[in-house]
């Protein structure tokens, strides 16, 4: 049966060039459940596998898309009946494995969970992998005893797809947020959002040198890396909490121990696409009822189709240029 999908293909002369073509379920991966895919989101690790990235994606032919919520339309698996709602982020998905992308994947069981009745498919892929992320960052942080008494969280990338979402949601659980963007024209976006303080990308780039300095902060959600994540860290208040979930300026970690021998500062990870489905229901229960930002998603999420992300978006999150969420209307 053919189906559309986004494809990237990789050229003789080694250049990499996208299209929406027509492919057959033959061309799917093995797998369980086949879906039929109503929505997808575009996340900056799509964006890398799209325009040839080895480090993401390493054979092409490939269609991205880390995200997918849909409808089990085969099923060789007793965990889900044919007609289930359901959602497939993280794992393999979008990255050697074809991905949202498209009308439809095949994946195996164990990578899908039920979509939560209190969503809709559009909702589901307004979090995706950026709202599990956020949401497991925010959970890591209060395992470690942070909370909103303790003192302002920053967000850094706050306008990203991540960064956005933890705005909203640090705020609806009471946190004092201090949102770090590098945009102008932010303001409003981030005030809505929940930020009660906004700063400049300054704000977390320390060039002092200094293995420690003045506490500002309880905690931070970091999507950065590089010199803004070793800042985080000497500046954080003792016993805070840092989380790294990003690399968008660096992969590179160049700091001292002093802000963990000496301040106890907690430096955290999210690995959230081999995160346990055990893991991915509870933080989905969370963001549908004590994190609850749905009145937030309009602000956060733009709707596209495949020929939009083709041809706009892909680009444009590479560059910096998308504010909050695309999603992908298949």
């Amino acid at each position: 049966m053919p189906f559309k999908a986004l494809r990237v293909i990789e050229t003789p002369a080694g250049k990499f060039v996208r299209s929406i073509e027509e492919l057959d379920l033959e061309d799917l991966p093995p797998g369980e459940l086949l879906v039929k895919v109503f929505y997808s989101s575009l996340n900056y690790k799509d964006a890398l596998s799209a325009t040839g990235n080895k480090g993401i994606t390493k054979k092409y032919p490939h269609t991205p898309g880390i995200d997918a919520a849909g409808v089990v339309e085969l099923s060789r698996s007793a965990k889900f009946a044919v007609n289930e709602e359901v959602i497939v982020t993280g794992r393999d998905l979008g990255m050697n494995t074809a991905g949202g992308f498209a009308e439809y994947i095949r994946v195996p069981a164990d990578w899908a969970i039920k979509k939560p009745l209190q969503l809709t498919f559009q909702e589901a892929m307004s979090f995706g992998t950026a709202g599990l992320t956020s949401a497991y960052a925010l959970y890591k942080m209060q395992l470690m005893k942070l909370a909103p008494s303790n003192g302002p969280v920053v967000v850094t990338g706050s306008t990203g797809g991540v960064g956005s979402i933890a705005v909203a949601i640090l705020a609806k659980a009471g946190y004092e947020v201090i949102a770090v963007t590098g945009k102008e024209n932010a303001k409003e976006y981030l005030q809505y959002l929940g930020a009660a303080r906004i700063e400049n990308r300054e704000f977390v780039d320390d060039k002092s040198g200094k293995g420690l300095l003045k506490p500002k902060w309880a905690g931070a959600i970091d999507t950065v890396g590089g010199n803004t994540l070793n800042t985080l860290l000497k500046a954080c208040m003792q016993e805070g909490s840092v989380v790294s979930t990003g690399l968008v300026a660096s992969p590179q970690l160049n700091a001292t121990v002093y802000p963990f021998i000496l301040n106890g500062v907690n430096l955290l990870g999210i690995g959230s696409a081999e995160t346990a489905p055990e893991m991915r229901e509870m933080l989905w229960q969370k963001l549908i009822n004590e994190w609850s930002i749905k009145e937030k998603l309009n602000a956060i999420v733009k709707e596209a189709s495949l020929d939009e992300i083709n041809n706009t978006y892909i680009d444009s999150i590479l560059d910096g240029k998308v504010m909050g969420r695309i999603i992908v209307k298949i």
